[in-house]
């Protein structure tokens, strides 16, 4: 076999990969089985520097505010970090809440998850005093399948995700740096 053909059938077998992972991750991160949780866990995304969030992060949010107030959460974990542009997007995600009626007494910020293991970490490592047993993940669809599969590897299996219906051209990107990720966390 000359090295050319190696290569064809070498990038044929990744494209396939690609092609089958993304159609898995997009899926399953699209489907809302309609399960209640303990806690919901809600991914940070960018602040705008004027300190307004951004719409990906604004329809996260919505979504977590309607599993609670449909009841099928008690509780909301918002998690972020320290964004470039000077903001701690777990306190930015609680105001946007407790604007929306949500009362500040069932929102738990974690202002240090900077990236999803972070955030995973973080989750688990206060379980105990939350005493949760189940969880549900809010984040793009794209993003849902690694976050689960890290909860996963940690030991959580009860585990289910929602997601809000938004779509932007850059998922496209996403969809790609979702799927170097999966393997490489």
């Amino acid at each position: 076999m000359t090295l050319y053909r190696l290569l064809k059938i070498s990038l044929a077998v990744l494209l396939l990969w690609f092609a089958d992972h993304t159609t898995y991750a997009v899926i399953d991160g699209l489907i809302d089985e309609g399960k209640f949780a303990d806690i919901a866990v809600i991914l940070g995304n960018k602040v705008n520097q004027d300190g307004t969030l951004s719409s990906r992060l604004e329809r996260r949010l919505e979504c977590g505010l309607q599993l609670y107030l449909g009841g099928r959460t008690k509780k909301l974990l918002v998690s972020g970090g320290l964004g470039k542009e000077g903001f701690l997007e777990g306190n930015k995600m609680k105001d946007f809440l407790v604007r929306r009626g949500v009362p500040d007494t069932v929102i738990i910020v974690d202002n240090h998850g900077d990236n999803t293991l972070a955030t995973v970490k973080n989750t688990l490592r206060i379980r105990d005093s939350l005493d949760y047993t189940s969880l549900l993940v809010v984040s793009q669809y794209f993003h849902v399948t690694r976050t689960k599969m890290l909860f996963r590897k940690h030991h959580f299996t009860a585990i289910s995700s929602v997601s809000p219906r938004y779509f932007e051209a850059r998922d496209a990107y996403a969809l790609l740096r979702e799927f170097v990720a999966y393997y490489t966390e």
